[in-house]
């Protein structure tokens, strides 16, 4: 296992729990056993199987590129993180020239998977993933929780749109909780949360997580209110307008991220000016929010139109 982080690290014990033998490296983790990827090769008896779970894009790349010199033809390397489906055919192509094998495996379980069990989304040929199918069968949970999606790439694409699905679901949820959070009815929010998990429509893991984060941090006080798009989001988007698939709530989640990561939208000032512009809605200082300034109406004379007042749009 090169990767022994919070993914990796629970998923190597989870092996060990298996009946495997494991060994794991990380160049940034006290838990490595070996001090080289070359030292860990030459533990494994051939034909070896190397599970690469580390950050996509650059540290994946370079994992892989210095594997390949040291693995030989049989072998095969499992891809156990969020690539982009694209590099994982590049790189199923570059090292089947070797006669090594890869599979692209997207995982899903978070850190509970350690004891829940990880869903295996799994993409490479029927030979190289017969090769892992022990692996596998001990990291899935008992029923369910594996599929082998098709060729090399498909794994990591199926992860992808698992990955968009979810980001939809969380917006959903955090939609909903604001809504009666913010209701001035004095709902139970936390309470009908809770209630959702049993009998209704919508329950889901993600609920349950939601309840149990109000149940640790109630209100979420001190939570600041930003979300960080990893790329599968925007994967998800950009696949589904190639093939010209209407993703409208995925996207509008992607959008609702980019937004939480801006600390005053631009665009949002600029509505505000429009609104003052055409209709003669109020606008607050930039510093409003903190001072709690009053609304500022347009200056006498300045051609801003006095209609549209009352909650509707003028123009």
């Amino acid at each position: 296992m090169v990767g022994l982080g919070k993914m990796g690290g629970n998923m190597a014990a989870r092996l060990g729990d298996g009946g495997h033998e494991v060994v794991g490296y990380d160049t940034h983790s006290d838990k490595s056993q070996m001090e080289s990827l070359a030292e860990l090769v030459d533990q494994l008896d051939a034909p070896r199987v190397v599970w690469v779970m580390v950050p996509s894009g650059d540290p994946t790349e370079q994992v892989i590129a210095d594997l390949a010199p040291l693995l030989a033809a049989g072998d095969v390397v499992v891809d156990g993180g969020n690539s982009n489906w694209h590099d994982s055919v590049r790189r199923g192509n570059e090292l089947g020239g070797a006669g090594i094998g890869f599979v692209d495996c997207g995982t899903s379980g978070g850190v509970w998977g350690r004891d829940e069990g990880y869903c295996l989304m799994v993409g490479g040929s029927d030979e190289h993933v017969a090769a892992c199918r022990p692996l596998f069968d001990a990291l899935k949970p008992p029923d369910g929780g594996f599929v082998h999606a098709g060729p090399v790439g498909t794994g990591h694409f199926t992860k992808m749109v698992h990955n968009g699905i979810e980001y939809g679901l969380m917006q959903s949820y955090a939609e909903g909780y604001e809504l009666l959070a913010r209701s001035g009815l004095g709902i139970d929010v936390e309470g009908a949360l809770d209630a959702w998990r049993s009998g209704s429509v919508v329950r889901s893991w993600l609920l349950d997580l939601m309840v149990r984060a109000l149940q640790a941090t109630p209100d979420l006080d001190g939570i600041r209110g930003y979300a960080a798009d990893s790329g599968e989001g925007r994967w998800t988007v950009q696949e589904a307008v190639e093939r010209g698939v209407a993703t409208p709530v995925i996207s509008a989640a992607l959008f609702a991220r980019f937004v939480s990561q801006e600390p005053e939208s631009v665009a949002m000032k600029a509505i505000a000016a429009l609104r003052n512009q055409f209709g003669g809605h109020a606008v607050l200082p930039e510093d409003a929010a903190a001072a709690g300034d009053e609304p500022v109406r347009p200056p006498a004379g300045s051609g801003a139109a006095t209609a549209g007042t009352h909650g509707e749009e003028a123009g």
